[in-house]
């Protein structure tokens, strides 16, 4: 049985998708596919995901619905890959590898401030009304943006063996602001803001990969180091019975600076693919984040819980219990020159469970389509859609292991790419 290794790679161009909805902040996958592409080639994506997230909030907060909280997003990607000479290649991959955007309604005391609500603050005053704070109506939600620009040097000793490894240029930045009972109220954090300004950090990868052209086979084995983050962030908080000496008060607005210190995942990504009939391919990919280490603690935000009574010590607006496992399979087949197309199933773990109010599922399942369209041999664009079956969850947050429970999920995702050899 023999392949031809351009048609396949062609085939398997048709999964503009990888991540998407992954566990904790895990979203564009950090595929590697470009870069193996063989030849010159450039390609760029978009892919755009619609969550549909919801819950109801535990009896002592009132058992409501929460409403919709998962917010739509897009992520593009792009990648440009030069085969220097037989013997090296050179690489550029774009993509934005964490992150999260999520918003809940008003109306719901669990995680917004209600029209006539008002709090007590020591040394400032009794059931001082939220609209003279300018909180009224506000909601609790959270927004993570990170940029992967990876560099990357290959080396090909023969045909069948690429060693290659590169330098991770990453920025990070954030906003979330914390309202309702499920924070506890004026009692704790339930009027806090965080604002962190974009930073820049550097990390790297190094991988392997093998191939068998004639019968197309091609595995990688792929290493991306933790980078490290020092965030400058503006933290508000307008309420807290806490002691008035150990609160950060914003009552007309103090905000206080200080450095918040993050480091985003280390990972790994498996690919495997192999011909299994004529024109036709399997494939698969196997990935693992380190989630189990990761945290965001704000300086003032650890402060104040450390002095608040109630609380005692230090903890993370956002954490996870687990590391995550995430898993997709498929088939791809070429109908003619210039029709590809493809169809997959795909798992993820989860990062642990109870989860973060801000992201409240646990894993997926999914199913995803592929179709792609060559008008010539050297260019092709490429759609897909996946559908996914969201973990039902429990939702904690910093002070509360059990604020709720989010069942019966879903989302949906689109993804275009366009791809050229040259």
């Amino acid at each position: 049985m023999k392949l031809k290794a351009l048609s396949t790679a062609m085939i398997l161009a048709t999964v503009p998708m990888t991540g998407a909805f992954a566990a904790a902040l895990d979203r564009s996958g950090q595929s590697m596919a470009a870069f193996f592409q063989p030849g010159n080639y450039f390609e760029a994506g978009i892919s755009v995901l619609d969550p549909d997230v919801s819950g109801t909030s535990a009896a002592n907060l009132g058992n409501q619905a929460t409403g919709d909280m998962g917010e739509d997003y897009y992520f593009p990607s792009a990648a440009l890959k030069f085969q220097v000479t037989n013997n090296f290649s050179v690489g550029l991959i774009y993509d934005q590898p964490f992150g999260a955007d999520a918003e809940y309604n008003t109306g719901n005391a669990a995680f917004s401030t209600l029209p006539g609500q008002t709090v007590s603050i020591p040394g400032v005053g009794a059931n001082i009304p939220l609209a003279a704070l300018n909180a009224e109506n506000q909601v609790t939600n959270v927004e993570v943006k990170t940029q992967n620009l990876s560099l990357i040097l290959g080396y090909q000793p023969t045909e069948n063996w690429n060693l290659y490894a590169g330098g991770v240029y990453q920025t990070a930045e954030g906003n979330v602001s914390l309202r309702g009972f499920a924070y506890g109220g004026s009692g704790a954090f339930g009027g806090y803001d965080a604002s962190m300004s974009e930073d820049e950090g550097f990390g790297w990868l190094a991988g392997i990969a093998y191939q068998i052209p004639e019968i197309a086979l091609k595995t990688s084995l792929t290493y991306r180091s933790e980078i490290e983050h020092e965030l400058q962030a503006t933290e508000t908080m307008f309420f807290g019975n806490v002691p008035a000496a150990n609160v950060v008060q914003a009552l007309g607005g103090t905000p206080q600076a200080g450095k918040t210190n993050i480091t985003t995942p280390q990972s790994v990504n498996l690919d495997f693919q192999s011909g299994i009939m004529a024109d036709t391919v399997a494939f698969a990919n196997i990935r693992w984040v380190n989630w189990k280490d990761f945290s965001i603690r704000p300086n003032y935000f650890g402060q104040i819980a450390q002095n608040n009574p109630a609380v005692g010590k230090p903890i993370n607006i956002v954490d996870y219990s687990d590391d995550q496992w995430s898993a997709t399979a498929g088939v791809g087949r070429k109908f003619n020159e210039q029709w590809a197309g493809n169809v997959s199933v795909g798992w993820d773990s989860g990062a642990g469970n109870p989860v973060t109010t801000l992201g409240p599922t646990e894993g997926y399942w999914n199913v995803g389509l592929g179709l792609q369209f060559s008008p010539a041999a050297n260019y092709f664009i490429a759609g897909g859609v996946k559908y996914f079956w969201l973990g039902d969850a429990t939702a904690k947050t910093a002070i509360n292991n059990n604020i709720g429970k989010f069942e019966d999920n879903n989302a949906i995702a689109y993804g275009l790419k366009m791809g050229y050899r040259f």
